[in-house]
């Protein structure tokens, strides 16, 4: 049941968990000038002490509208309860995945909760759980900061610097200085890509000027030489990439299809579902493949 708080009497010691985005709270704050808080924001009471959990872009821009109260709803008897009702239904509370690792990280180093508990508490596996705590121990103060304030972008850091970052010779330092220079940059998630792989693979200099803050050159640069010095184009990368992995497990199929410990009937059913997907794609698959094998041999 909601009910009226004073807003300068909200806990806000958990607003670093949650992420900042100036793009939706511009538009949440055009929507409650027009219809006023359409949800309650959500914490729990301890000790007298209203804690925010949920509702942090509601909460500035009731400050930016001057708004005495707004409507307040408990979710837990405690801070711990309070972010297990709130990671259960994560998706329908918008949260993201670096959002619920920051949430997991608390539950795990604060309250002490091991894994195996929590995942027990939200009816998830223990590996979904490991997984995002992992991606809060293996990040800085500093990278965290400017991912949560929204300076970085997080898919890049999700999925291009993250692959860099288990690369041989990559260190934590390089990382947080490659995101502390490209952050508030305003940059698309293209130009971040390319830049990460002029940062980490390409020589000092053009690693020099990005520390600099001098990211126009660098971006003219990369749109004017071939992404990799063998000459070929990211996409075209990408595509050796595919072409690897599929010779790779064509050779493992092949080699384990006659292996006698294949026995189970669970596994002769789920092996014919997936095996007469794949065979009606071969047809077509042999002609893309002699198609390209025909282009390229003429190249």
């Amino acid at each position: 049941m909601a009910r009226e708080v004073e807003l300068s009497s909200l806990d806000l010691r958990y607003e670093g968990c949650r992420m900042k985005n100036a793009g939706l709270e511009g538009r949440l704050l055009t929507s409650m000038v027009q219809r006023g808080i359409q949800e309650a924001l959500e914490g729990v009471e301890v000790q007298g002490a209203s804690i925010l959990l949920n509702g942090f872009k509601r909460y500035r821009c009731a400050r930016k509208l001057q708004l005495r109260t707004v409507p307040y709803a408990a979710v837990g008897e405690d801070e711990a309860a309070g972010i297990m009702n709130l990671l259960r239904s994560a998706n329908n509370r918008g949260l993201s995945i670096l959002e619920q690792a920051a949430f997991l990280d608390e539950l795990n180093t604060t309250r002490h909760l091991s894994v195996a508990q929590i995942a027990q508490e939200l009816s998830r596996s223990k590996s979904w759980v490991s997984m995002r705590l992992g991606l809060i121990a293996g990040m800085s103060a500093a990278i965290r900061a400017k991912l949560f304030s929204g300076a970085f972008p997080v898919y890049p850091y999700m999925y291009t610097l993250r692959r860099f970052m288990r690369m041989k010779g990559v260190t934590a330092e390089q990382v947080e200085q490659f995101v502390t220079a490209l952050s508030g940059k305003h940059l698309s998630v293209r130009e971040v890509e390319q830049l990460a792989e002029g940062y980490f693979r390409g020589p000092d200099s053009f690693r020099q000027e990005i520390l600099k803050g001098n990211l126009a050159l660098p971006l003219k640069w990369l749109g004017e030489v071939p992404q990799n010095p063998d000459g070929c184009s990211e996409f075209e990368r990408v595509l050796l990439g595919d072409l690897e992995i599929t010779q790779k497990y064509m050779q493992r199929v092949m080699g384990k299809t006659q292996d006698p410990r294949l026995k189970s009937r669970v596994f002769h059913a789920q092996a014919n579902l997936l095996s007469a997907g794949i065979l009606s794609r071969v047809p077509a698959f042999n002609q893309s493949l002699k198609q390209l094998h025909d282009r390229s041999g003429q190249a």
